[in-house]
Formats: structure tokens, sequence, C-alpha cells
């Protein structure tokens, strides 16, 4: 089964995609992991291209062998990230391991594009929404700095990835859109462990 979780940045998708990969024993994949693990690569003076980059249990992220994962969180590597996002030979390149990824497996996917582009047949569609002003706060929550350039670096990046040529931001025709907006993560994971249930006919739990 492909569950697919797309959204802006900070809406929540990792904390839930995590969450309930966890609990039906998926693979958890971040795709915005991965676009920040070339933007990584390209700041190091890696050629991203020849590099091997992994996905393994609990969504880490390996490089050549090396786990980077704690080393992808940061306003320099998400700024980045986002440019690199943009470019539409990492986009094909990423999509095609993204799926080869999820082909055969059970998988829990994250990122902006999965139930359009990499995973338009998934099972399970889900798309999370927040304002920018609470997605800024939660980011602010989470690592600190100043509100206002968080809040300006979100909205610049929504508008980025919503007008970009290649897999722009959107929700799926047939995706279940949630905002989280003065939702805890425990809601939004019980109201979509909920539509797992029923997608699948029975309980998981």
């Amino acid at each position: 089964m492909r569950i697919a979780i797309d959204g802006p940045a900070a809406a929540g998708k990792t904390t839930l995609a995590k969450r309930l990969a966890e609990e039906l024993g998926f693979l958890f994949v971040p795709t915005g992991a991965m676009y920040r693990a070339v933007a990584w690569a390209v700041a190091h003076g890696i050629d991203w291209k020849r590099a091997n980059l992994e996905v393994r249990d609990g969504g880490k992220i390996f490089l050549d062998g090396r786990d980077i994962t704690d080393e992808l969180t940061n306003p320099e590597i998400d700024e980045l990230s986002s440019r690199v996002a943009v470019d539409s030979e990492v986009r094909r390149h990423l999509v095609a391991l993204q799926r080869e990824i999820a082909r055969g497996r059970d998988v829990v996917m994250e990122g902006r594009d999965i139930g359009t582009v990499v995973l338009p047949d998934a099972e399970v569609k889900i798309f999370l929404w927040a304002t920018p002003e609470e997605r800024a706060r939660r980011r602010f929550r989470e690592r600190g700095g100043d509100y206002e350039r968080i809040l300006e670096a979100i909205k610049r990046r929504d508008e980025r990835d919503s007008t970009r040529a290649d897999s722009p931001l959107r929700p799926a025709e047939d995706a279940v859109v949630i905002d989280t907006t003065g939702k805890s993560p425990d809601e939004v994971f019980r109201m979509v462990l909920l539509l797992v249930e029923e997608r699948c006919g029975k309980d998981r739990r």
C-alpha cells in the first residue's frame, strides 16, 4: 500500500508521515529530505548525480553510506534545497528514485508532488495545509530564530513551489485536504489513521 502525504513547508507532513509509518509498519520516505540531501551535496562539492542516495528505516538519509540526516535541517540547506527543487534535472532524477523505492513495498511518502507526480496511483492521498503564520510559529518553536524572517521565508517557498513549471505544489484531484491550523499532531494523526483504515477495509491497529 502506498500513502502519499503532500503539503507546503511546516504543514505537519513529516510528523504525520513518520508516525503513520511507525504505526503501520511501513517505510517512511521523506522526499523533502532527499532534495535537501542534493542541496547538501552541492554545498559540499559532491556530484549528486553520482552519489548513492538511500532512504533507510525511520526515514534516515544516507549519502554514499554516510548518515547525513541530522545535517539537513538548517535555514541554509532549506533555502538551497528550495532552489535545487526547481531544477528539472534534479526532479527527474529524484522522482525516478522515489518511484523505485516505492515499487513493491508499503510506504508512507511525504513531499510536495507525491500524489500528483510521484505516486499518482497511491491508494491514499492526503494534502495537509495550514496558514503561513501557523507554519511559521511551528518552525520557530522547532528551531528558534527570528519569527518574521521565518514567515517571509515560508511565503517565498510557497510562491516558488506553487508557481514552478515542473510539478507545482497543488492537491491531487482525489486527495483529502486537511487544514491543520489549530489542530494538534495527535488530532491530525487520528483523522488520517481512520481514513487509512477505511480505505483498507480493515482495522490496522
